[in-house]
């Protein structure tokens, strides 16, 4: 399975799908792909995707018959997100009668989607081997995409331990070792940079009603200085997080005259546009009521533009 490298006139960088088939085939039918010998492609145009093809929504299998073929036939990139690392990780023996994602109750049903359509091993195994070959970033000419986070403090890391950029056996099991300096890595890169609250707090509800006492920031944003302005995540808890300084520890450096970057992962709401000059979030929560697959048109341009931002609903 290789990843092409060249597009002629531009990428379609898509973000995560989280089994929401319809959608996606209504979004790349919008972007002007067509299905042609089994496989949507583009005359002109790579897709790039952002990872999270998995969990949450009920077209688990038919996402990834439409995103396998696009990868393998050259049509589309795709980098891994953190579900992908997940799902290899529930998969995957620890040595010790276990699995290097423990299978608790909480684990089992953030994966109970994917668990329910895979349940046959001779189809999960071509798509836990697709998962293996998704490198964890993409950097070409002019452009750079992660699923969550770009700090190449972190690269150099990992690189010690992969330099193409794709997982191998030894490092899954070193990133799933809490405290490890392989898991800090996987943790910024593919779900984003958290701070702690501070001491005493009582925490607040994710979307999943997760009792969480760590916050995940806005790392890009240089204005939002306290820990209520950087925060991301359901608006309703917004106003239990504290109004107080981070110090700038919620800051990881990328500059305004950097290369453009693409994300996902971070659940936008709202009217989709970039969120600085030369960075773009492509994650607008297909899986809500009101969310939306959101793909960036890009052809080369140094400064992104909110016009360039293509969406469907995620829901009909």
């Amino acid at each position: 399975m290789t990843q092409c490298e060249n597009s002629s006139d531009g990428y379609d960088i898509i973000g995560d799908i989280h089994g929401h088939a319809d959608a996606l085939e209504r979004l790349l039918d919008q972007l002007g792909y067509e299905l042609e010998d089994g496989s949507w492609q583009h005359r002109s145009r790579q897709a790039i995707f952002l990872g999270d093809f998995i969990d949450k929504g009920p077209q688990q299998k038919r996402v990834l018959e439409i995103v396998m073929p696009m990868v393998q036939e050259g049509h589309a990139l795709a980098v891994m997100g953190n579900h992908e690392f997940n799902a290899l990780a529930f998969h995957t023996p620890n040595g010790q009668g276990g699995w290097l994602r423990p299978h608790t109750k909480k684990n089992i049903e953030q994966h109970q989607a994917f668990l329910t359509e895979y349940q046959n091993p001779e189809e999960l195994k071509p798509v836990l081997e697709f998962f293996w070959t998704l490198p964890l970033w993409i950097e070409r000419q002019g452009l750079r995409v992660i699923h969550a986070c770009w700090d190449e403090r972190e690269f150099d890391t990992l690189k010690t331990e992969r330099a193409d950029q794709r997982l191998t056996l030894e490092l899954l099991r070193k990133a799933n070792i809490k405290g490890s300096k392989e898991y800090k890595a996987i943790e910024l890169l593919l779900k984003g940079k958290e701070l702690a609250l501070p001491e005493g707090h009582e925490g607040f509800a994710d979307n999943s009603n997760t009792r969480r006492f760590n916050i995940r920031v806005a790392w890009w944003d240089l204005n939002s200085t306290t820990y209520r302005k950087a925060y991301i995540g359901p608006e309703r808890a917004r106003g239990n997080i504290p109004d107080l300084s981070t110090g700038g520890r919620h800051r990881v450096p990328y500059e305004a005259n950097e290369t453009v970057l693409f994300l996902g992962h971070y659940w936008l709401t709202g009217d989709p546009q970039p969120l600085t000059a030369n960075i773009a979030c492509t994650d607008y929560s297909v899986t809500l009521e009101d969310g939306k697959l959101v793909a960036y048109r890009w052809s080369g341009e140094k400064e992104l533009s909110k016009s360039n931002l293509v969406s469907v609903p995620g829901r009909l």
